[in-house]
């Protein structure tokens, strides 16, 4: 019904992306160093807390059917959607609106699966921007960008807690110590001093967490089992016959078919991977 008021709507701006570009949302967490700090995570990676990011991810991927694929490090997600989806009518403010808040839904109902000996002691809150990329050149190498930024923080925080934590440094002082490091001086500090060869870290910390639509899979991939979180798929049948309750399942069982997702640590910045499955772009 129209209205006298209904004038106010032509003070919303279109915010609609650019037909036939690559779409990504990408889902970033606001203040995690203190959030991280404040739960007592571990030392330079949490890996309940990876898996936590991976499980609130795989939800997104179950909801959203028009995302192909998510690329998450540290404590963001990268959602990219087809460049012929008309999801949301491909407005800027919707996706990363609804991909965002369900995101950080998830996060939170999937904490205590994660964390059960450890209390959420406030909301997490996560930011969430999207952008629109004219070719596959362009979102590989967003991509790409990621990943490096993955291999790059994760280089850095491996041999700045390995010099604070068993090196027995200040926070200051081993911020100093590696003050104008190459990767080369940070890999050879790490073995010399420490005993650790970097290229054996697991790839997870290394590379990222790759989260694909396994129907969009070619190559034969070493995928990584997750489990499903808790109650993710259990619908709520109350007293629901023997037949409805079938029938519900079977819809169930059909969703989780068609939005399985496969989780991969691999390398996304070289060809091979991308040469292998070329239906997933």
């Amino acid at each position: 019904a129209k209205s006298k008021f209904e004038y106010v709507r032509k003070f919303e701006q279109s915010d609609q992306l650019l037909p036939q570009c690559w779409l990504v949302v990408r889902v970033d967490g606001r203040g995690f160093h203190k959030f991280s700090e404040r739960h007592e995570f571990a030392k330079p990676n949490e890996p309940r807390c990876i898996r936590l990011m991976t499980l609130a991810a795989r939800r997104v991927l179950m909801e959203h059917r028009s995302i192909l694929l998510a690329y998450g490090q540290s404590d963001e997600y990268s959602f990219v959607l087809h460049k012929d989806t008309n999801a949301f009518n491909r407005r800027a403010s919707k996706l990363a609106s609804l991909i965002g808040s369900l995101f950080t839904s998830a996060f939170v109902f999937n904490w205590s699966i994660c964390f059960p000996d450890r209390r959420l002691l406030y909301p997490p809150a996560f930011d969430a921007r999207a952008v629109a990329y004219p070719s596959v050149r362009t979102l590989r190498d967003y991509l790409s960008w990621r990943q490096a930024d993955c291999h790059i923080n994760n280089l850095y925080n491996t041999a700045f807690w390995s010099l604070v934590l068993r090196g027995g440094l200040s926070a200051n002082q081993a911020q100093e110590r590696l003050k104008g490091t190459l990767a080369a001086d940070k890999n050879e500090l790490l073995f010399s001093q420490f005993g650790i060869n970097y290229n054996n870290e697991p790839e997870v910390y290394r590379k990222g967490s790759l989260l694909v639509r396994a129907s969009l899979l070619d190559s034969q991939v070493d995928a990584v089992a997750e489990e499903a979180s808790v109650g993710d798929n259990v619908p709520d049948v109350g007293e629901a016959s023997v037949e409805e309750v079938s029938e519900i399942a079977a819809k169930v069982a059909k969703a989780e078919a068609e939005s399985a997702s496969t989780l991969l640590h691999i390398d996304i910045i070289k060809d091979k991977f991308w040469t292998e499955n070329p239906r997933i772009l």
